[in-house]
């Protein structure tokens, strides 16, 4: 199977019985199950300088996971670009796409592993795709190095799309305010179970180290003004219906505080997000549990 097919699965959820998320970021990766006997568990692992291959290795000397793993890249690991669709056949259109990207990215067309999802249509009627790419070498050497740790890479993803999996299936449209640890904020619009919307949030990475007096030296202003943005695009451009609500998944220690000043800023609701049962105790690992939470929806208990 070709490494654009496994990308081309994270948009296809499947069944499994034993389930394994793993979600890289700048120096560790999460690794979360969900076992044959319906137990959720999740564990850090670290990697110095970023160097994951040898960090895989240390999956199977610390404990002993196997099974369908679905790989969750951060944004240092892919490049997301928008670009007019090309008026191509359906399997003509990703051998074309590297070269209408090329300049885009700065991943060389050779080394370049991609897919792509559909944009909404805006009021200007031109059709629009979002493009995922990353870079071949490093995947090909990752997966194989999972496979040696019994790890069977399934599908390849990216944290906008194991965050919206978390978020319930509803007409309305609501913004998820989310992140990994150390990694870029996230805001996504998510409506019927789709992902309508995304922006990556520089500069916010370390908004975990803030104290509430520092949150509020720019840092609540700055997301706020974000937030109003993304909505007057959303209703105004792509011609939706208005928010109904804004989710805050933001695992740092004042992150009730954060939600609440964001609440005074915004005229919809703002609530801490409900992770998904049996999930609440697991914030920190939400990217790595989205990768596999719809897959195993409905058979998960706590452990």
């Amino acid at each position: 199977m070709s490494l654009a097919s496994r990308i081309q699965q994270a948009f296809k959820p499947r069944k499994a019985s034993n389930l394994i998320g793993l979600s890289l970021q700048q120096e560790s990766f999460h690794l979360s199950t969900i076992g044959e006997g319906r137990q959720v568990s999740c564990k850090l692992f670290n990697s110095a300088g970023g160097d994951f291959s040898t960090a895989f290795k240390a999956i199977q000397q610390q404990s002993d996971y196997s099974g369908q793993c679905h790989l969750v890249l951060s944004s240092k690991h892919n490049q997301i670009v928008q670009v007019d669709k090309p008026s191509l056949p359906d399997e003509e259109i990703h051998s074309a796409l590297k070269w209408q990207i090329k300049d885009l990215v700065t991943i060389a067309p050779e080394n370049m592993v991609l897919d792509y999802f559909d944009a909404p249509t805006l009021a200007s009627g031109v059709e629009k795709i979002h493009v995922v790419c990353a870079a071949k070498d490093s995947l090909s050497t990752w997966l194989e190095v999972l496979r040696e740790q019994q790890l069977e890479p399934t599908s390849i993803t990216i944290e906008e799309f194991a965050f919206a999996a978390l978020m319930p299936n509803i007409d309305d449209a609501k913004i998820l305010l989310c992140q990994q640890p150390n990694e870029d904020m996230l805001l996504l619009i998510v409506k019927q179970g789709k992902l309508y919307f995304q922006r990556r949030l520089r500069g916010m990475a370390n908004i975990g180290d803030k104290s509430e007096q520092e949150l509020n030296f720019g840092t609540i202003d700055s997301l706020s003004l974000e937030i109003q943005r993304s909505m007057d695009y959303f209703e105004r451009q792509m011609k939706q219906a208005p928010i109904k609500s804004i989710e805050v998944l933001v695992p740092i220690a004042n992150e009730a505080y954060l939600a609440r000043c964001l609440a005074e800023n915004a005229n919809v609701a703002v609530n801490l997000f409900s992770m998904p049962e049996p999930f609440e105790e697991y914030r920190t690992f939400a990217a790595s549990l989205g990768a596999i939470h719809s897959l195993n929806e409905n058979e998960v208990v706590h452990g």
